[in-house]
């Protein structure tokens, strides 16, 4: 028995509706899939685009106290 993935009955599906396109379409789908291939997904530009980002010569110390001592309270107790 052949057992098909989800990725190939997908392609299959999609094969489908894009054997109707002339062979014009049918070459400009091919070369927007070619370039997904070697270009970079928007994900991973993202991620590349931040990594290293946060730049400082503080320590993780002295980070968290400025955090700490920057915190604002201002809740009041009612009394009754």
């Amino acid at each position: 028995m052949n057992v098909k993935t989800n990725n190939a009955i997908f392609i299959d599906n999609y094969f489908g509706l894009l054997r109707g396109l002339n062979r014009e379409d049918k070459i400009l789908l091919m070369a927007k899939l070619s370039d997904s291939i070697v270009k970079k997904t928007p994900k991973e530009d993202v991620v590349d685009k931040f990594f290293g980002a946060f730049d400082t010569e503080k320590s993780a110390e002295e980070m968290i106290e400025e955090i700490r001592k920057s915190r604002v309270f201002t809740r009041t107790i009612e009394s009754f």
